[in-house]
């Protein structure tokens, strides 16, 4: 009898339990962790834009600067690099390579001389730089510090009035008649990552070039005897550029 009382008394208590466990709220289960982009990997890609030269020419016999620069032109090319992530740092390394439109300079008329052009027509570019930047899940914010080497048609002096010209080779104490020259490179720029694997990028760069020097022959006919010089050398680079990236993709923290 004892037994069946406290048998009892335990069911009792049990249902009790039971009942009161179901009425507790349910613990909603905790979301998944939100993915967060890793820029990791290798890319290549294509750009296009614009360039601006400054490369002006200043002779010790007129006085005059032989504006060549400033002039805009539009360029397209590539690049390839890699990208290591490190928290929310990225660093990496980039070439690039672009066809520049002719841009051909203007003249300066000079009385009883006639107009008078210095020009020297950059036709490609080409650059290797280390990046390194600053992420924000898609957003990748950075920097360049590198080099850069410019390619032309040659330097030549010419009379747009009389047709009179002076090319590269007829030009004395002037050291690099070559088809490339190299500077120096800084850059800046944002890459916003838009869709698995693709990304959209802005960018500026300077290209700083050394000053250059040449002399017109005495026997010459235009502007014998003249020395010409050329500082502060550049070219400005503003791009557009999208890229394709591998071993790219999300971790969940």
């Amino acid at each position: 009898m004892k037994i069946k009382l406290i048998a009892s008394v335990a069911f009792i208590a049990l249902g009790t339990a039971v009942a009161g466990a179901a009425d507790l709220p349910v613990r909603e289960p905790l979301p998944p962790p939100t993915p967060v982009l890793n820029w990791t990997g290798f890319y290549i890609g294509m750009n296009l834009g614009g360039a601006f030269s400054a490369n002006h020419w200043t002779d010790t016999v007129l006085l005059t600067n032989f504006n060549n620069g400033s002039n805009g032109a539009f360029l397209a090319g590539g690049q390839i690099g890699a990208n290591y992530q490190i928290g929310n740092f990225v660093i990496g390394g980039e070439w690039d390579s672009d066809w520049v439109s002719s841009h051909t300079g203007n003249g300066v008329f000079i009385p009883n001389v006639g107009t008078i052009a210095v020009t020297e027509n950059n036709r490609w570019v080409s650059t290797v730089a280390a990046r390194f930047g600053y992420a924000v899940d898609q957003l990748l914010l950075y920097g360049k510090v590198g080099g850069g080497w410019v390619g032309n048609n040659g330097l030549s002096v010419r009379n747009l009035t009389t047709g009179v010209t002076l090319g590269c080779t007829a030009l004395t104490n002037f050291t690099n008649c070559g088809s490339s020259e190299g500077g120096w490179l800084v850059g800046a720029g944002a890459e916003w990552a838009f869709a698995p694997h693709w990304s959209l990028k802005l960018e500026y760069d300077y290209l700083g070039l050394g000053n250059r020097t040449f002399t017109v022959p005495l026997t010459a006919p235009l502007l014998a005897g003249d020395t010409f010089t050329s500082t502060n050398r550049n070219m400005q680079m503003v791009k557009i550029g999208v890229n394709y990236l591998w071993n790219w993709g999300y971790n969940r923290y």
